[in-house]
């Protein structure tokens, strides 16, 4: 009797479709049961707001089908045939984008989206350290489903008014600023660093995945009206944030679950002297909660998180820009000297995100390898560049050469992003620094993603003023200066992996001793 008296406090503490499959299972789940959970429904979450986020990049022509390059206004026309009598027609976009400024001002709108994602990923990591994570996390979904919803529904009310998008944007900005903080967190908890690059490289396909099926859905749905691009979306999102509210276990002391004994030590070795516990007994999490949860400040003095941080400014920078910029720009660039669709642009722009997602793992799985974060990331980004090139001088050429460039370009822009938003995030909020204290995770977290996030609205912001004043030839030599700074920021991080590496080669001194016998006399070998 005492003992259910006591395992009943617990399992009131269990997401309620946990106690489910308990009940259908006859008992508790196993350790590694949890952690299958914890990457299929935070895999689920992430690439929902990546779907959600990703739909703008293909409405885009469908509100501007205009082009400084190319003069075409009217390609979406045959989208427009299943509208209402009683709906305003397009005529070639959707006011105010259809006007002279219209790349201006959707890169406006891109900028303040990811303005407030930004600002709002500092405060989501510093009340996630400090809050229930599932719940943070569920209500981040639903409001961005909501508001991504109401973006959409400006078709249906006939709305042209540009201050209404900005602020459905925004405030869909703001809501998503609490999804990557939180689930980087929760999968913190749960894996130990040994095979944490591999393990979140694969996870992080979620980001791709999300791109991949939101660019789908949007390019689907633009024959029914381009308000379906953003509804579909937005619904999918809440009903995720539903399934993630009933199952997603934040970490183990909350489910009471007990590693199993053939899984990896959680203790691992960092440098040469302390072992930082990621997954606690127990008796260390009463220890761990008269913690307090690290301060904003001192997460940036943690070693290591500024130049990753700096990185990933100019990491994301490029990768967003293609994020938002790649279906503009495909649909407005002959290839073969024809124009594709904005349905094809939209699904040829895929390829970028499939490139995205072996990029990741290849990343995560090399860095786990060779031991090496910042050298793998920085390689990476250096090898971007003349993918950049190439794909801006021969993308032209056929269809066949766009795809395969485009895949390359991905696989190396989104290889680093995805290594240091994920297990390199994951390690600095357990560095040895913090003495085994755990609750930095998110807080490390929103500061490395959030200054990402930063550069992330710049990209797009100078892509809209560059095409339309210059050339993509200017955005893209643009990018690639961004992807040189980016490896450069890493290079004091870089040299001393690679002082690390020579010293670990070199034969230590009893290895290099020459055998002697008993006199002392040195023997041939």
């Amino acid at each position: 009797m005492a003992s259910l008296m006591q395992s009943e406090p617990e399992k009131e503490k269990k997401p309620v479709g946990i106690r489910f499959l308990e009940r259908i299972k006859g008992s508790k789940l196993s350790y590694k049961a949890y952690q299958a959970i914890v990457l299929i429904v935070t895999f689920l979450a992430y690439a929902s707001y990546h779907a959600a986020r990703k739909t703008t990049s293909i409405v885009k022509s469908a509100l501007d089908p205009q082009s400084p390059d190319t003069g075409v206004n009217s390609l979406l026309l045959r989208f427009t045939s299943f509208r209402s009598s009683g709906q305003e027609q397009e005529n070639g976009g959707w006011a105010p984008f259809n006007g002279p400024n219209g790349t201006v001002l959707l890169g406006e709108i891109d900028v303040a989206f990811l303005a407030v994602y930004a600002f709002g990923m500092y405060f989501a990591g510093h009340l996630g350290d400090r809050m229930n994570l599932r719940i943070f996390l569920t209500v981040g979904m639903v409001g961005t489903g909501l508001f991504t919803s109401l973006f959409g529904v400006g078709y249906w009310a006939n709305v042209h008014s540009f201050y209404y998008f900005l602020i459905m944007q925004m405030l869909a900005g703001l809501f998503q600023s609490s999804g990557w903080p939180s689930v980087v967190a929760v999968v913190g908890n749960w894996f130990n660093k040994k095979k944490r690059g591999l393990i979140m490289g694969i996870w992080n396909a979620h980001t791709s995945v999300g791109n991949i099926t939101g660019s789908l859905i949007a390019a689907a749905m633009l024959r029914y009206g381009w308000g379906w691009s953003f509804v579909v979306p937005g619904v999918g999102i809440a009903l995720i944030g539903l399934v993630n509210f009933a199952f997603l276990p934040v970490n183990p002391e909350m489910v009471g679950a007990e590693r199993d004994e053939d899984v990896d030590s959680s203790s691992e070795k960092i440098g040469d002297s302390l072992s930082v516990p990621l997954l606690l007994s127990s008796s260390d999490s009463e220890t761990d909660d008269k913690k307090r949860a690290v301060g904003f400040l001192e997460a940036w003095r943690i070693p290591g998180v500024a130049p990753f941080a700096l990185c990933l400014f100019f990491a994301k920078l490029v990768a967003y820009t293609f994020l938002y910029w790649l279906p503009f720009y495909v649909s407005h660039t002959a290839i073969e000297g024809e124009y594709l669709s904005d349905e094809t642009a939209g699904n040829l722009s895929t390829m970028f995100d499939v490139g995205g997602v072996v990029g990741g793992i290849m990343a995560g799985y090399i860095s786990d390898r060779i031991g090496a974060r910042a050298i793998t990331a920085a390689s990476f980004m250096y090898c971007s560049i003349p993918a950049l090139f190439f794909y801006r001088s021969y993308g032209h050429v056929s269809l066949l050469a766009n795809a395969s460039l485009m895949f390359l370009t991905g696989m190396l822009v989104n290889g680093p992003y995805a290594l240091i938003t994920t297990a390199v995030s994951a390690d600095l909020g357990t560095h040895s620094s913090l003495k085994g204290n755990s609750r930095a995770l998110a807080t490390v977290t929103a500061i490395i993603d959030g200054t990402g996030s930063v550069g992330a609205a710049v990209g797009p912001l100078l892509t809209g003023y560059i095409s339309s004043r210059s050339s993509w030839t200017a955005v893209f030599t643009m990018l690639m200066g961004a992807a040189f700074v980016a490896g450069l920021l890493l290079t004091r991080l870089v040299m001393a992996e690679v002082a690390a590496k020579i010293a670990e080669s070199r034969p230590s001194e009893s290895e290099c001793r020459a055998p002697v016998d008993h006199q002392g006399h040195v023997l041939d070998v």
